[in-house]
Parts: C-alpha cells; structure tokens; sequence
C-alpha cells in the first residue's frame, strides 16, 4: 500500500505569504483548514481583513499583518494611529495570534516617493499606540523591503544602500534597534538570473550544486545566491553602524509559469528552487555570516492569484491553485511510504506528488499524522544525502 503524506512544512519554511488578490480564492476557514493540515503555523497577509483575522482566532496560526501603504499618512499622526490599532487590532488579539505589524510594503522602491517620508514617522506612532495599549511586548512593528534598497549586493561584503534612502534607512535601523524588531527583505534570486541568464548560473540561484563564489574580502564561501543577498543587506547596515538586527526574508519563491521573455520561470525550476531552500530551512542554516541563526524565511506564495498585474509571472508564484491542489510537484512535498502484507520490511523515499488527483488530496490531508511516525527516518534520509 502506498501512503502519501504531506511534509509538515512548519518544521522547514518559518512561514507562507497567504495573498488574496484572486478572483477565486478560498474562504478563509478553507485556508485555515489547508494550512493546519500542513502544520503550518505562521503566515502573513497584507492588509487586516476581519474576515480572516476572525477566523484564524483561537488557531495555532501566528500572523503578520499590513498597514497598506495608502494608509501611511493617516496613521503617521499618533492620535489616527492609535484608533488604527484599536480598530484593526485590539478586537482580535490576543485570541487571533497577531505577533506583527507589517508598517506598509517595499516603501522605500514604491512609485510614490513621498511615501518614504511618512514611514518612519507613521512606525513609531503605530508603535507608540501598542505601548499605550500594552501591546509591545507581544506585537514587533517593521516592514517589508525590496532588494532595489542595495546600491551594491556583489560582493556581499560591498552591500550599501543606495544614496536617496540613506538618511530616512538610518532613522528605520534606529527604530529597528530601539525596539528589538527584524528588518525584512523580499529577496528573489528568480529576478537576477531573468536579467542575465547568460552570466547568472541557473545552479547557484536555485541552490543546486555548484562551485559557488568567495567573497574576496571575506573569504566566505556563498553556494546559493539568496545567503549572498541577505548577507548584502547585513553589510549595508554595517556601514550605516548597526550591527545586532536580524535580518529576516519575508518573500521569496519561484514562478511556476511566465512569459515568453520569462526565462527560466517553469514548473521544474518553481520545484528545485523550494525544495532545495526547504532542505537548508531543515537543517536550520544560516547564512556564511551569521551561520549560527537560522534564517528566518517566507515562502511566496501559498495560492496563485489571477488577478495580480504585471507579466504572467507574477499569477503563479502560488504553491498551490485556488481550489488546493498542489499548483506544481514541489518534490519534498511528500514522503512516500512502501509497505506490503507479505513483508514485513518498510521503505522511505521522497517523491513528487500529482497536482491533479483530488481524492489523493483528500487522502493526504486525513493521513498527516502519519508524518510524525516517519519524520525520522525521513530526517536520516535527508542526512545521508
């Protein structure tokens, strides 16, 4: 009998990007449903929709949720932030396990520069409204940054930010320090070998084996192009004089489909590159520089969104379609277990899963529990590779 259970993910990516912009996506006790079948317990979405923060209450799902970015100039005064917290926040934590607010989304590269002016400013009145509210100890404010932050990323040693966001980057380390939180950054190595396919190696973004590159300053070894982009980010803020905050990825992931001018965005480039990054968050990596702190990841996205603008890829990020099925073969996805009434022996492989069979879905989701009988042998598997 073949049984096929599904990896639990939370014991790999730290958490998923659960997105809504879709025509026909599931209700939100669906996902609900979909991620605690995976033992997924953290996920962040980019606005505060009840809907969702209500039923996610009482849940093990921890959330990150976003002030959008239209939102930045209001909540900037202290007074319109604090009825923001008491409206978007206050009715549902502590029951909803809101652990963050996300201030806006890659402010600094936004079209709207203006924006960049209000985000410190509207940070610390957020921050400001969950202190009188008594909620800073549970709730970290921060935002999530694009890499186009970094004037130089190569090597990661060379990491600066560029000049026009220098002045207000220093005012957001500081904040970052003064209050213990992580700076996240959406770090895509899909994007830097689309650019150059022809002087970027395929094998080195999707974390594959590859003779890598050192650092000539450094001497540090980087096989994987997201460990060198993260580390740029943590050099950048050394030259700004911050040298103790985190650095956390809060996106990142690999189209499953893209245009004709989309190299390299295919279902078997998607699975390599999530199935590899799931086998470093395993073995709790961190980067060459900071080697001893797992890098927190994550993953986007957990459903392809239809209505997304912009070139084809960007619909197809998803983990899975809209009616959760797997959207591509992961390949780590699931562990497949052989057992047979004539034998009493037993044998683990890893395998890829079909996205077309529904009751096979089914079956996955009833036989979860399984995993932990199997975890072991799975985690000696993955040693001996």
């Amino acid at each position: 009998m073949m049984i096929h259970v599904f990896l639990l993910l939370s014991l790999c990516f730290s958490g998923i990007n659960y997105g809504q912009v879709g025509s026909n996506l599931p209700p939100p006790d669906k996902v609900l449903g979909l991620l605690s079948s995976l033992k997924i317990t953290k996920a962040k979405i980019y606005d505060t929709n009840p809907q969702i923060l209500t039923t996610f209450a009482n849940s093990n799902v921890e959330l990150i949720v976003t002030v959008e970015n239209q939102m930045l100039a209001v909540v900037m005064d202290p007074q319109q932030a604090l009825q923001w917290v008491i409206t978007h926040i206050k009715p549902y934590f502590p029951a909803t396990k809101i652990t963050e607010i996300s201030v806006g989304n890659e402010v600094f590269t936004d079209d709207d520069t203006s924006l960049i002016g209000y985000l410190v400013p509207a940070m610390v009145s957020i921050h400001g409204a969950l202190v009188q509210l008594g909620l800073d100890k549970y709730i970290h404010v921060s935002t999530p940054n694009s890499l186009a932050i970094l004037q130089e990323s190569f090597p990661p040693s060379a990491g600066s930010f560029k000049s026009q966001v220098s002045a207000t980057m220093s005012q957001y380390l500081q904040f970052l320090a003064n209050t213990g939180s992580p700076f996240w950054i959406n770090a895509y190595p899909y994007f830097a070998y689309k650019g150059a396919p022809n002087n970027v190696s395929l094998d080195y973004v999707l974390f594959n084996k590859n003779p890598g590159m050192v650092d000539p300053y450094t001497k540090l070894h980087y096989d994987n192009m997201l460990y060198a982009q993260v580390d740029a980010v943590v050099y950048a803020m050394f030259r700004l004089g911050y040298s103790g905050i985190e650095v956390r990825v809060s996106e990142t992931g690999w189209p499953s489909k893209g245009d004709p001018d989309e190299t390299g965005a295919t279902p078997a480039n998607a699975a390599v590159y999530n199935r590899n990054l799931l086998r470093r968050q395993m073995r709790n990596e961190g980067t060459p520089l900071r080697p001893n702190t797992k890098l927190e990841v994550y993953l986007f996205a957990l459903f392809n969104e239809d209505m997304k603008p912009g070139p084809t890829s960007e619909r197809n990020y998803g983990l899975f379609q809209p009616d959760g099925t797997i959207a591509y073969n992961v390949g780590l996805s699931a562990l497949s277990t052989t057992s047979s009434t004539s034998s009493s022996s037993s044998s683990a492989s890893i395998f890829l899963t079909s996205s077309a069979d529904k009751a096979a879905k089914m079956r996955y989701q009833s036989l979860v529990y399984w995993m932990f009988v199997y975890l072991l042998a799975f985690q000696v598997l993955l040693r001996q590779h």
